[in-house]
């Protein structure tokens, strides 16, 4: 079974708050105020937390597990469009018709790719297929919450119960893996203005990675790994992890040892 975890960074699109209200002769930053404000005041300053359609993906990462093979990437490059991220994606499903696995995919994640991919044009027909094309995506799709073809593991180990959700900051250090390091999703944007890019698709990685190992953790519980195995799959990372010799990975590695 190919696995697929996924995860992604977004931004204000304040081309497209531009566009909605009519702003001009204001800099992205100060577009983007706008938009918190804004947002501020729908929620009767409950929350800045811009709406789904309204974000704009800077970076999606991930890691593949495909017969013995583990990758732990960043599609793209610090160059790629957003409209480049989004077909890297899609093809990767077309390809390998993963089972997804997210953190909150299925509240975030997924509906900011969907707003996206419409914006952009894009075609992802194996993605939306819901047995059209497979029959045996009928029962079992993308598309279905109660499908395990994507498995939002923050909405599936809650029971669904809104009340019961938790942060993947918090489930990845009860669980004794890092969580997050370094950076958290507020800071992002301040990121992105100073065109640090190679930082968030590191933090983006890093993100995955905690999914990966609470992912691992979920397929033990549910009898899917054998202790054994799931012993095997964590070295497997590790070795990776080494392999890769990669700043942001060996920092992992020592807050996961410390």
């Amino acid at each position: 079974m190919n696995v697929f975890v996924f995860d992604i960074e977004t931004v204000p699109d304040v081309d497209g708050g531009r566009r909605l209200w009519q702003i001009d002769g204001l800099d992205d930053e100060e577009v983007a105020n706008v938009m918190f404000s804004k947002r501020q005041q729908e929620t009767e300053g409950r929350s800045d937390f811009i709406r789904h359609h309204l974000q704009k993906i800077v970076a999606i990462s991930g890691v593949l597990r495909v017969d013995d093979r583990l990758s732990v990437w960043s599609l793209g490059d610090v160059d790629s469009s957003e409209s480049d991220l989004i077909r890297r994606f899609y093809e990767g499903i077309e390809r390998f018709t993963p089972v997804l696995v997210s953190w909150n995919g299925g509240g975030f994640d997924l509906p900011v790719l969907h707003y996206r991919t419409l914006f952009h044009g894009i075609s992802a027909q194996r993605y939306w297929d819901t047995g059209a094309d497979d029959p045996s995506f009928r029962f079992n799709n993308y598309l279905g919450r109660f499908h395990w073809r994507h498995i939002d593991l923050m909405d599936v180990i809650s029971g669904y119960q809104g009340r019961a959700t938790a942060r993947l900051d918090d489930i990845a250090t009860l669980l004794g893996y890092p969580g997050k390091i370094g950076m958290t999703g507020k800071d992002v944007w301040r990121q992105y203005l100073d065109g640090n890019l190679t930082a968030i698709r590191n933090y983006c990685e890093t993100d995955v990675l905690n999914t990966y190992l609470v992912y691992l953790n979920f397929e033990r519980m549910r009898g899917h790994l054998l202790d054994t195995q799931f012993t095997a799959e964590i070295a497997r990372l590790r070795s990776f992890l080494v392999d890769a010799n990669q700043a942001h990975f060996t920092e992992f590695l020592a807050a996961w040892d410390a």
